[in-house]
């Protein structure tokens, strides 16, 4: 893909955070999924109107994209974010399996500028599970392994899942 391209997407999503922004919907952040050249998922954060920390521009965009296109991954996608994806939309665009990712601003900047703490999740996932500030537990590990045995017991497929809705 030509560097114009990249360059138009990521202004993209820039405008996309100034929209969020304006509609008072979450924070400074928007994002674009694009696959072969076309958009095909979208938003700006939405934390603050939909009440919920996980509605970041990047899952939200990620959400957008599969449910536009009926699918439970991206293989073959990039997403362009506005700013430098924090650790848990880092995850999401992992498991979507979004082949990259182009971004503005670092969660340095963010961090910086609007003191968003993004740093401190990174040092904290770094730590050993037992010296994290959020205590962990486990508990019921032998009936919490049960779902995955039978998981792999039965072979489960997404279609067998989308049969029952």
């Amino acid at each position: 893909m030509e560097k114009k391209n990249h360059k138009h997407f990521i202004l993209a999503a820039i405008d996309l955070a100034k929209q969020g922004m304006q509609f008072r919907a979450g924070g400074p952040f928007g994002a674009i999924v694009v696959k072969e050249g076309k958009i095909i998922g979208q938003s700006f954060n939405r934390v603050f109107a939909k009440q919920d920390p996980t509605a970041h521009a990047e899952i939200e965009a990620i959400r957008d994209a599969c449910s536009r296109q009926g699918v439970a991954h991206l293989e073959g996608a990039t997403l362009y974010s506005s700013c430098e994806p924090c650790p848990m939309c880092f995850s999401a665009i992992y498991y979507a399996k979004i082949q990259e990712v182009y971004y503005a601003a670092s969660h340095a900047d963010a961090d910086k500028i609007a003191g968003f703490g993004v740093n401190e999740l990174y040092a904290e996932l770094e730590r050993p599970v037992e010296k994290r500030q959020l205590a962990h537990h486990q508990c019921e590990r032998e009936q919490g392994l049960d779902p995955f045995i039978q998981w792999q017991e039965e072979h489960l497929s997404k279609e067998d899942y989308i049969d029952q809705l």
